[in-house]
């Protein structure tokens, strides 16, 4: 593999360090099995590719977009906890009806960005190549988003939310409105997703109607290699984990298809998926059964 592929094996693994850690609180923290990535990633894409495209600021488009991905993962949110709708259904029918609404936002299936201003151009430094710069810029937002996750799941609020997921039974005996946890918790897992949309918009030229498609496999990918590798209760090395799980699965997978005696190709990306997720899940249970016999 060359230093460009692995430059951009790191690039795109640090955007989905950001679906992880989403999914990561929607799956481990809330218990929420959440699809409404699917749709939430390219919401994220559409939003920022389009305001950029008219002409706004990339920040400002950027920050619009996290906002999108939030209410995508707030209407969710409502419909199991308002309408009582199953978990998993609420999520399956917002992921279907942004489809529409991603169409709606960019008016034709995909939007260029090309030639437009991006974070990325506007943070470059004269002489610094843009492959070197992106991972940089992604690998800051992405310590930056697991720091402040850290420090809010040590707060009051922070821990009624996990105790909201833990045992909603126990968190409601002591006072916890475990409704609004879960709608909060539900925006702050799709919020990320969403400003990962924007930046992989904005690093790959474009947004297409398609870019969410295996967007929650690839997050769960990461959050269960990550767990493999380093298996901890502690939400600290949980955040960390997810972010480990994200460049790991990047770089499994980079290094799968750019390898020529192998004989992969672009298309077989779902079934390296596959199998290396197969892998991650039946080695936990491998080691303990051979720790058991020792």
């Amino acid at each position: 593999m060359s230093l460009f592929s692995l430059f951009g094996a790191l690039e795109v693994g640090l955007v989905f360090a950001l679906v992880a850690l989403g999914v990561l609180i929607s799956f481990r923290i809330l218990r929420f099995p959440d699809l409404t990535v699917d749709g939430s990633f390219p919401l994220g894409a559409a939003v920022a590719a389009t305001l950029i495209s008219a002409g706004a600021d990339p920040w400002s488009a950027t920050l619009a977009a996290t906002a999108a991905g939030a209410a995508a993962g707030l209407v969710t949110g409502w419909l199991s906890v308002k309408l009582r709708i199953m978990d998993l259904l609420a999520s399956i029918l917002t992921m279907i009806a942004l489809y529409s609404v991603n169409l709606r936002i960019m008016g034709r299936p995909n939007v260029p960005l090309i030639n437009e201003p991006t974070l990325f151009t506007l943070l470059q430094p004269e002489g610094m190549s843009d492959y070197l710069l992106r991972p940089l810029v992604l690998a800051v937002v992405v310590a930056a988003a697991k720091l402040l996750l850290d420090g809010f799941f040590a707060t009051e609020r922070g821990l009624a939310m996990r105790a909201a997921g833990s045992n909603p039974r126990m968190a409601r005996a002591q006072g916890v409105n475990t409704g609004r946890m879960v709608l909060g918790g539900m925006a702050l897992s799709n919020g990320l997703v969403g400003l990962a949309g924007a930046l992989f918009a904005q690093t790959q030229g474009g947004a297409d109607i398609s870019m969410g498609v295996g967007t929650i496999v690839i997050g769960l990918a990461a959050v269960i290699v990550g767990e493999t590798l380093l298996p901890s209760r502690r939400l600290a090395w949980m955040t960390f984990a997810a972010v480990l799980g994200a460049l790991v699965y990047r770089l499994v997978v980079a290094a799968a298809l750019n390898s020529g005696w192998v004989g992969l190709q672009a298309q077989d990306l779902n079934l390296v998926t596959a199998v290396l997720v197969t892998a991650a899940l039946v080695l936990p249970m491998a080691r303990r059964r051979l720790s058991g016999r020792g």
